[in-house]
């Protein structure tokens, strides 16, 4: 979950978080577009880092700018020809989940999520890295997500990048050293589908991908996921 930067939050200072109660005429559901998705909204249920279901999150649907989102459609068909599919964590994210993060950032008595998702930081660290009071993500253009491929079942599973969604630590670095040549081939693949359609990969998450360049610079939105 990529913070902003310290210089982009002053440059945004007056940038406007819309009260819109509906979805914006250019955010488009992927599911219309991509079916073949695989969308598991993290922050709808309990895990996650926060370890409790996220303001603003009422349905297992993705939302992104419409740009964004007819570009992933030929992620997802390059993905296809790799035998995979999309797996998605999360995509438009509602301004008031982002203050969820803040509160719960605010609270180091509550290290509930500790060794699974930030081992080797303490709480304190996490806003300014990982955490912050605006996100690309409220402004449609960015999304979180994985490649898949299918197991001895036929169901969907993610495959093996080395470290899971939202692990707040060096190990989830782009071109982290620590994980084997077969995980690193992986992040490579799916940075390289991504950034054939226009995405730009945030160089601390492998996960988090910014179509470039975003509608929206200096407006977060607000509408609930729903």
């Amino acid at each position: 979950m990529k913070p902003l930067t310290l210089t982009a939050l002053l440059l945004t200072g007056c940038a406007a978080v819309e009260p819109q109660t509906g979805v914006p005429a250019d955010f488009i559901d992927i599911a219309t577009l991509v079916p073949q998705a695989q969308v598991h909204m993290a922050y709808l249920g309990t895990e996650n880092f926060v370890g409790s279901k996220v303001d603003g999150y009422q349905a297992n649907k993705c939302y992104l700018q419409q740009n964004a989102a007819r570009a992933l459609v030929q992620v997802q068909q390059a993905a296809a020809a790799h035998g995979y599919t999309l797996w998605i964590f999360d995509c438009y994210r509602p301004q008031r989940a982002v203050n969820h993060f803040m509160r719960w950032a605010s609270d180091l008595s509550d290290t509930r999520t500790k060794a699974q998702y930030y081992p080797n930081l303490g709480k304190d660290k996490l806003v300014g890295e990982y955490i912050a009071e605006k996100s690309g993500h409220s402004r449609g253009s960015t999304i979180d997500l994985t490649l898949a491929a299918k197991d001895s079942s036929g169901n969907w599973r993610p495959i093996d990048m080395g470290s899971p969604f939202d692990m707040f630590d060096p190990i989830s670095n782009v071109g982290a050293p620590g994980i084997t040549a077969a995980q690193q081939a992986n992040r490579q693949l799916l940075e390289n589908l991504m950034h054939n359609a226009g995405f730009k990969v945030y160089s601390m998450e492998w996960w988090h991908f910014t179509h470039q360049p975003p509608v929206y610079t200096e407006q977060y939105f607000d509408f609930v996921v729903k």
